[in-house]
Protein backbone atom coordinates (compact mmCIF):
# COMPACT_ATOMS: atom_id res chain seq x y z
CA UNK A 1 0.00 0.00 0.00
CA UNK A 2 1.03 3.42 -1.04
CA UNK A 3 1.20 6.17 1.44
CA UNK A 4 -0.38 9.32 -0.08
CA UNK A 5 1.76 12.02 1.04
CA UNK A 6 -0.57 15.87 2.19
CA UNK A 7 -0.24 18.09 -0.79
CA UNK A 8 -2.38 21.31 -1.40
CA UNK A 9 -3.47 22.88 -4.43
CA UNK A 10 -2.24 26.82 -4.78
CA UNK A 11 -2.75 28.81 -7.83
CA UNK A 12 -0.29 31.08 -9.28
CA UNK A 13 -2.20 34.35 -9.81
CA UNK A 14 -1.64 35.79 -13.04
CA UNK A 15 -3.65 39.34 -13.44
CA UNK A 16 -4.74 41.85 -10.75
CA UNK A 17 -4.42 41.94 -6.60
CA UNK A 18 -1.70 39.31 -5.74
CA UNK A 19 -0.62 38.74 -9.15
CA UNK A 20 2.86 37.08 -8.91
CA UNK A 21 2.15 34.85 -5.78
CA UNK A 22 1.12 31.72 -5.18
CA UNK A 23 -2.27 31.59 -3.35
CA UNK A 24 -5.27 29.64 -2.33
CA UNK A 25 -8.19 30.13 -4.71
CA UNK A 26 -10.92 32.50 -3.89
CA UNK A 27 -12.10 36.39 -4.49
CA UNK A 28 -15.11 38.67 -3.48
CA UNK A 29 -18.24 37.26 -1.98
CA UNK A 30 -21.64 38.18 -4.29
CA UNK A 31 -24.71 39.90 -2.35
CA UNK A 32 -26.84 37.09 -3.13
CA UNK A 33 -24.40 33.96 -2.15
CA UNK A 34 -23.33 32.52 1.21
CA UNK A 35 -19.23 31.58 1.66
CA UNK A 36 -20.13 28.19 0.50
CA UNK A 37 -21.81 29.52 -2.70
CA UNK A 38 -18.83 31.77 -3.38
CA UNK A 39 -16.25 28.80 -2.09
CA UNK A 40 -17.49 26.47 -5.05
CA UNK A 41 -18.00 29.58 -8.05
CA UNK A 42 -14.67 31.17 -7.03
CA UNK A 43 -13.05 27.38 -7.71
CA UNK A 44 -14.99 26.49 -10.82
CA UNK A 45 -14.11 30.03 -12.63
CA UNK A 46 -10.10 29.71 -10.95
CA UNK A 47 -9.22 26.22 -11.84
CA UNK A 48 -12.38 23.97 -13.25
CA UNK A 49 -13.00 22.34 -9.92
CA UNK A 50 -15.79 21.45 -8.07
CA UNK A 51 -15.45 21.49 -4.57
CA UNK A 52 -17.90 18.80 -2.35
CA UNK A 53 -16.50 18.59 1.27
CA UNK A 54 -15.72 21.95 1.99
CA UNK A 55 -15.10 23.31 5.94
CA UNK A 56 -14.72 26.22 7.18
CA UNK A 57 -11.05 26.34 9.10
CA UNK A 58 -9.98 30.28 9.63
CA UNK A 59 -11.34 33.83 9.80
CA UNK A 60 -8.07 36.29 8.88
CA UNK A 61 -8.06 39.79 8.57
CA UNK A 62 -5.47 42.14 7.23
CA UNK A 63 -4.80 45.97 7.78
CA UNK A 64 -2.04 47.96 5.64
CA UNK A 65 -0.68 50.99 7.07
CA UNK A 66 0.28 52.14 4.08
CA UNK A 67 -3.38 52.39 2.74
CA UNK A 68 -5.58 52.47 6.10
CA UNK A 69 -8.45 52.58 4.18
CA UNK A 70 -7.86 49.33 2.49
CA UNK A 71 -8.54 46.02 5.18
CA UNK A 72 -9.20 42.48 4.17
CA UNK A 73 -11.29 39.84 5.57
CA UNK A 74 -10.98 36.57 4.40
CA UNK A 75 -12.61 33.28 5.44
CA UNK A 76 -10.16 30.56 4.88
CA UNK A 77 -11.65 26.85 3.48
CA UNK A 78 -10.33 23.14 3.30
CA UNK A 79 -11.95 21.30 0.75
CA UNK A 80 -11.22 17.80 1.42
CA UNK A 81 -13.38 16.42 -1.76
CA UNK A 82 -13.92 17.75 -5.16
CA UNK A 83 -14.72 16.46 -9.00
CA UNK A 84 -12.69 17.45 -11.84
CA UNK A 85 -9.13 18.13 -12.65
CA UNK A 86 -7.53 21.50 -11.92
CA UNK A 87 -7.11 23.35 -15.37
CA UNK A 88 -5.37 26.72 -16.02
CA UNK A 89 -7.75 29.72 -16.23
CA UNK A 90 -7.20 33.49 -17.38
CA UNK A 91 -6.86 34.56 -13.63
CA UNK A 92 -4.37 31.29 -12.32
CA UNK A 93 -2.52 28.49 -13.07
CA UNK A 94 -3.48 25.61 -10.24
CA UNK A 95 -0.29 23.55 -9.33
CA UNK A 96 -0.13 20.80 -6.86
CA UNK A 97 2.44 21.01 -3.76
CA UNK A 98 3.71 18.63 -1.35
CA UNK A 99 3.56 20.00 2.70
CA UNK A 100 6.95 20.43 2.41
CA UNK A 101 7.34 21.97 -0.83
CA UNK A 102 5.42 24.72 -0.33
CA UNK A 103 6.83 28.18 -2.35
CA UNK A 104 7.04 30.69 0.64
CA UNK A 105 9.38 32.54 -0.04
CA UNK A 106 6.07 33.47 -3.76
CA UNK A 107 3.33 33.81 -1.48
CA UNK A 108 1.55 36.33 1.00
CA UNK A 109 4.11 36.72 3.78
CA UNK A 110 1.46 35.85 6.26
CA UNK A 111 0.74 32.11 5.11
CA UNK A 112 4.01 30.69 6.83
CA UNK A 113 2.37 31.95 10.06
CA UNK A 114 -1.23 30.44 9.74
CA UNK A 115 -0.62 27.25 7.53
CA UNK A 116 0.71 24.81 9.94
CA UNK A 117 -2.60 25.41 11.73
CA UNK A 118 -4.81 24.83 8.19
CA UNK A 119 -2.60 21.33 7.95
CA UNK A 120 -2.97 20.30 11.56
CA UNK A 121 -7.16 20.46 10.72
CA UNK A 122 -7.12 23.52 13.40
CA UNK A 123 -10.22 26.29 13.81
CA UNK A 124 -8.27 29.69 14.48
CA UNK A 125 -8.95 33.49 13.47
CA UNK A 126 -5.92 36.01 13.38
CA UNK A 127 -5.01 39.36 12.32
CA UNK A 128 -2.02 40.51 10.46
CA UNK A 129 -0.77 43.96 9.76
CA UNK A 130 1.24 44.74 7.00
CA UNK A 131 3.46 47.60 6.82
CA UNK A 132 3.15 47.17 2.90
CA UNK A 133 2.49 44.31 0.96
CA UNK A 134 5.36 42.45 1.70
CA UNK A 135 6.27 43.61 5.48
CA UNK A 136 4.48 42.17 8.43
CA UNK A 137 4.52 44.56 11.34
CA UNK A 138 2.70 42.34 13.41
CA UNK A 139 0.15 39.04 14.05
CA UNK A 140 -1.69 37.22 16.11
CA UNK A 141 -3.37 33.78 15.96
CA UNK A 142 -5.10 32.51 17.82
CA UNK A 143 -6.89 28.86 17.95
CA UNK A 144 -11.15 29.05 18.15
CA UNK A 145 -14.22 26.64 17.75
CA UNK A 146 -16.18 30.11 17.53
CA UNK A 147 -15.25 30.60 13.43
Amino acid sequence: MVHQHPRVLLGMKKRGFGAGRWNGFGGKVNPDETLEENVVRELEEECGITAKDIRKKAVLNFFFEHEPSEYIEVNVFGIYDFKGEPAESEEMRPKWFQIDEIPYDLMWPDDIYWHNLFFEGKKFKGNFYFKDFNTIIRHKLQETDAI
